[in-house]
């Protein structure tokens, strides 16, 4: 189905009947030049279906018939036999045949002044307008051209239709892609290619199908040395691997002697530590080379940064060639001397190449015994954490608060459908006492016959004073999620502990697997109701009264739940 465009005039039903065939009345005539020049008239296009095209578009593209969808579809009666569609503003002709009026009088200008149907002599002045034919097909039902609506409605009604339907497409501004209207503001904000962007790291502005080649030039971006894996600035990465990193592949410093060897920067040392002997050898045999051909050493410090500062140093003991006079070329009378000042300069390097050497190795063992030093003090910092930890929970007297953060993030994890298990921090009942901790676990909205509850249980752990207790664990048990309200209706459940069920009998590991606790504890939709979260904290009490005499309890109902939701059950 074509769409609709601004060359199509408003769907306005006319308030004047033309006459029907026949010689045509003086009024008759006089409607019609009105009806002509009202046509032709660039007001009567002042309602559109597209308001981007233009009024000269408007102008140079003739009105063809009405190319919409017809329910039922459009009898043949209404078919302009020229353009094939609904007739828009339908004229008649002396012989009786309708037309759309541009469509016939293009017809007349182009091929003739004759009827395309039956031949017959036929001129502009003789069509009169059908506005019977007229009002009948603005009464037709259309059904709206927008793709998902379903609506129906006359084919006079149909403009207003498109200006308010939610599912009328309009160019994006950025892409000029369709765009339904009531989706503009999201599809220019997250979905348009072309919509405006900045960078994060260096604020450059560019836009959205531009933002991975932008990430790759981008000089601020956070990016991985590919050798040493460190996060850096993309502009700090070449000084880097060129000076600092030392995983980076670098040439020996005595490549311009002759070593060819490559390796990580931090193996440098170990290399030069391994190849001192050959290094030197690598040094006589140039230099060697350089007194054969008759270059002065001082050629060597030429050559590039390859050897230290110190070595550069020896360079000033080569006594210079050169007198008050300028320059002297080297005779017969020198050539003995300069061998034996080149073995002293080769032996002056060693020397001090062989403490360094001496200076590394001292270094590397400084090194190593701090790096040992360090990872004990680590040790024993972790030490003394777990034993304040541990006597922290040995004074809570069995009555333990477990303050439980960042819980909007566990809701949604739980509304993700992700699961979410919490383990509290350890507390004992007394000292000596039992060493318990809580366990909290979100339902998932589709668990089976729990979803989105809060799940609450009790585990028992390895403590201290396992040996000096009675086995198993016996005693009431009171949980509660505390109110922050200044009502503090705290929602609370009380349970007897189960001597024969595995949760309360001596662990054997640092957590019993086995917990005794309420499935169904509380409804997550109560959390709204009261002020249980606040700061973004759970605050859940555990209150744990132990009976440590043997003597069998009276029988009676396990649990005494205050909650109406509450079930217990063992885990």
């Amino acid at each position: 189905m074509a769409c609709f465009d601004s060359s199509k005039g408003s769907l306005e039903e006319d308030s004047y009947e033309g006459a029907v065939g026949g010689e045509l009345s003086g009024c008759a005539l006089a409607m019609l030049e009105k009806e002509r020049e009202s046509l032709l008239s660039p007001s009567e296009n002042h309602g559109t279906f597209n308001s981007s095209s233009s009024s000269s578009f408007q102008a140079a593209t003739p009105l063809q018939g009405y190319d919409v969808e017809f329910d039922p579809s459009l009898e043949s009666k209404y078919e302009c036999p020229i353009c094939l569609m609904a007739l828009r503003n339908a004229v008649q002709t002396p012989c009786g045949h309708r037309f759309c009026k541009n469509c016939i009088e293009k017809s007349i200008r182009d091929t003739g002044q004759r009827c395309p149907v039956d031949n017959e002599m036929l001129s502009e002045d003789q069509l009169f307008p059908d506005n019977f034919a007229k009002r009948e097909i603005l009464s037709l039902t259309v059904r709206c051209p927008n793709s998902g609506c379903a609506d129906k409605m006359e084919l006079r009604h149909l403009e207003n239709h498109l200006a308010l339907c939610q599912f009328a497409t309009v160019p994006c501004p950025q892409c000029q892609q369709s765009v339904r209207k009531s989706h503009v503001e999201e599809h220019t904000t997250v979905e348009c290619q072309r919509r405006p962007m900045s960078c994060p790291d260096c604020v450059a502005s560019f836009v959205y199908e531009d933002r991975e080649r932008h990430e790759q030039q981008c000089p601020f971006a956070n990016v991985k040395c590919q050798y040493c894996e460190m996060d850096l600035i993309r502009d700090q990465i070449e000084s880097h691997c060129d000076t600092d990193c030392p995983k980076a592949p670098i040439a020996c410093n005595f490549s311009t002697f002759g070593c060819k060897e490559r390796m990580q920067r931090h193996n440098l040392a170990q290399h030069m530590q391994e190849f001192t002997q050959m290094h030197m050898r690598y040094m006589a045999e140039f230099l060697r080379g350089l007194s054969l051909n008759g270059t002065t050493p001082k050629s060597l410090w030429a050559l590039g940064p390859s050897v230290s500062s110190e070595d550069q140093g020896a360079a000033a003991l080569v006594p210079a060639s050169s007198g008050p006079r300028g320059p002297v070329s080297c005779s017969s009378n020198c050539a003995p001397s300069q061998p034996s000042e080149e073995m002293q300069r080769i032996r002056d390097m060693d020397g001090r190449l062989v403490k360094q050497d001496h200076q590394l190795r001292e270094l590397i063992i400084f090194k190593e015994t701090q790096v040992g030093q360090l990872a004990e003090l680590r040790r024993r910092v972790s030490m003394l954490e777990d034993t304040v930890r541990e006597l922290e929970a040995q004074q809570c007297h069995g009555i333990f608060i477990w303050r439980l953060k960042g819980f909007s993030a566990h809701l949604r994890n739980q509304e993700a459908g992700l699961p979410v298990v919490e383990h509290s921090p350890g507390f004992y009942t007394g000292c000596p006492g039992y060493k318990l901790c809580l366990r909290l676990h979100l339902q998932t909205p589709n668990a089976p016959r729990c979803s989105n509850y809060i799940s609450l249980f009790v585990h028992t752990m390895q403590g201290a004073f396992d040996a000096q207790l009675t086995w198993p664990l016996q005693g009431t048990i009171r949980l509660a999620i505390l109110d922050h309200g200044p009502e503090g209706q705290h929602h609370m459940e009380v349970m007897e502990t189960k001597p024969d069920l595995q949760a309360f009998q001596k662990p054997t590991i640092l957590r019993n697997p086995k917990g005794f606790g309420y499935v169904t504890f509380m409804h997550l939709q109560n959390l709204s109701q009261r002020a249980y979260v606040k700061d973004d904290t759970l605050l859940i009490r555990c209150e744990v009264t132990p009976r440590f005499d043997n003597m069998p309890h009276r029988e009676g109902p396990t649990v005494q739940p205050r909650g109406p939701e509450a079930s217990v059950s063992r885990d």
